[in-house]
């Protein structure tokens, strides 16, 4: 389990997920969709769902699919941030940002940086060199330009807001040296 500790959180690889650490994820999950954020999911999203999400992605964190960062404070977890590893045969170079939540409390402390170069730095390890991601985040695309992400393109319409109304998604990338 590697951690980076910040000012007044830390940011580590989780390795495997308790309940207990399902339950922390979860409510980041619900509190960002509850905030307007287009991250799959619509408003309201209830914990059961919300918890089966994770058991989902615990299960690809086992078989090596996903890389799952966590950062956490002394309240539990407040962020999170996935790299989608597993990629089709053509593309092995290549891995997905995915995910890229912090708790509406946790905001304006770097903790979305943070997450991104630890994000950065696990996929280099894990071998790869380009990054893609989308998002429907006017602050989370001021992080990524800030951490030299490549803007692709807009697509208009592409998701549904939590509340409902489409939105557009902006697509990113970024090469690895």
């Amino acid at each position: 389990m590697n951690s980076v500790e910040r000012s007044s959180y830390a940011v580590r690889r989780a390795t495997g997920l308790t309940e207990a650490e399902m339950q922390g994820l979860a409510l980041v999950l619900i509190d960002c969709v509850e905030g307007g954020a287009s991250v799959s999911f619509m408003h309201p999203l209830s914990l059961p769902k919300a918890l089966a999400f994770w058991r989902g992605i615990a299960r690809d964190i086992e078989r090596g699919a996903r890389a799952l960062l966590v950062a956490e404070d002394a309240t539990g977890v407040i962020g999170t941030v996935q790299i989608v590893l597993d990629q089709p045969e053509n593309q092995p170079h290549r891995a997905d940002i995915s995910k890229m939540l912090v708790h509406r409390r946790a905001r304006r402390r770097g903790v979305g940086e943070a997450l991104m170069r630890a994000a950065e730095d696990e996929a280099q390890r894990s071998g790869k060199s380009l990054l893609v991601l989308d998002t429907a985040s006017g602050d989370a695309e001021r992080i990524y330009a800030r951490l030299g992400w490549t803007l692709a393109g807009v697509v208009p319409d592409y998701a549904l807001w939590p509340s409902g109304g489409l939105c557009p998604t902006s697509f990113y990338y970024r090469k690895l040296d």
